[in-house]
């Protein structure tokens, strides 16, 4: 299996579209066409993870941070950035980065923490901006269940929690074929009636080329009738953040408490307690201040993020307490995430968890 088949099926499950416009995800260094030896998984591709996947035998590199963000000019090696990439290229070992796609994705980073805490009826913090559109499209009703087929399997008709979603209306279709037509069916210039079904199905804009391909490849007409509309829903299933509800509201000291014990914490740094209860809480791995607002929007009782600034814990306003639980801590079962979601996916070569140290923060206790 090349390297891009990889890719291919890693990006089905968690498409890349789903990544905020500033993030550097994807294939960060390597050859999309080189057989796999083995899979590395790790939360940031150091040097020593580089080393690790070397010495397992691993040339693919699949990671949550990119290594290369921003600013990369040259590799002289001249900082930890440019020693790792270097090692990797010397080494023929290719680093993909999948970063805020899977912070994006409703059973990704945040549904990670959540699920640790044991929070119930989960909802997406802050929904990323609609890009939902509408495929209505006609065929003849012997292609009907093909055609069909096709579509899901570029991915339309996947709402929320289902998926092969479509809605056939049945009727007549009219038609003539005019000089230079080649028709399916019928003579020139003779006004034709068919037995045709409209078929309607929803998608996400980022898979429209792929939709719009299977829909060409597989219709017998010469020429499609379809149309395309934007549409207004909102889409809940994507976005940064999660929030959701204990099945019994618990003192702040107790929230503390299990906080630290699920996330094997020595210290959280957190606001002034606000006497109430702890019922609803809204999460965001990684540095999420910019999330603070939502959370208190969604009635929150507390909010568990990470790289909190001293300024940010005065949003609280008594409204909420705000956690910061540390970058890196937030994010940690990110690693084991990815594991099963590859492992149910590629049997056929080794699979491994980076054992190497890669979070900078230590506490002196």
């Amino acid at each position: 299996m090349k390297i891009r088949d990889v890719i291919s099926k890693i990006e089905k499950r968690i498409p890349l579209q789903k990544a905020e416009d500033f993030d550097n995800v994807g294939l960060l260094c390597g050859s999309y066409d080189r057989d796999v030896s083995g899979i590395l998984i790790c939360h940031d591709a150091l040097e020593n993870v580089v080393d690790e996947a070397i010495l397992k035998n691993c040339n693919l590199i699949v990671c949550f941070h990119p290594i290369i963000f921003s600013g990369l000019k040259s590799l002289t090696g001249k900082n930890y950035v440019e020693k790792a990439v270097i090692k990797a290229i010397e080494n023929k070992v290719a680093i993909y980065a999948i970063h805020t796609a899977f912070d994006n994705d409703y059973f990704g980073v945040n549904a990670g923490i959540c699920n640790q805490l044991g929070l119930k009826d989960l909802k997406i913090l802050q929904p990323k901006k609609n890009d939902l559109k509408q495929l209505t499209v006609f065929v003849p009703k012997e292609y009907s269940e093909k055609l069909k087929e096709s579509l899901f399997e570029a991915g339309a008709g996947s709402i929320g929690f289902y998926d092969e979603c479509s809605f056939t209306i049945n009727g007549n279709g009219t038609f003539r074929p005019v000089e230079g037509s080649n028709p399916f069916s019928g003579q020139q210039n003779v006004r034709e009636n068919a037995d045709e079904d409209m078929i309607s199905v929803i998608f996400e804009g980022y898979n429209q080329g792929q939709i719009i391909s299977a829909m060409k490849s597989t219709h017998p007409y010469e020429e499609v009738a379809h149309q395309i509309y934007s549409l207004d829903n909102a889409n809940h299933y994507t976005g940064l953040g999660m929030y959701g509800d204990f099945e019994e509201a618990m003192d702040e000291k107790d929230f503390l408490k299990l906080v630290k014990d699920k996330f094997s914490l020595e210290v959280i740094r957190h606001s002034d307690f606000t006497n109430k209860k702890i019922k609803r809480v809204g999460v965001l791995g990684g540095s999420g201040a910019s999330g603070i607002k939502s959370a208190i929007s969604k009635k929150c009782d507390a909010y568990l993020t990470g790289d909190v600034k001293y300024h940010d814990f005065f949003l609280a306003e008594s409204k909420m307490m705000i956690c910061d639980i540390g970058h890196f801590e937030s994010e940690q079962f990110v690693t084991q995430q990815l594991f099963e979601i590859l492992s149910q996916k590629f049997s056929t070569f080794a699979i491994s968890k980076s054992i190497e140290k890669t979070n900078p923060v230590n506490y002196f206790i």
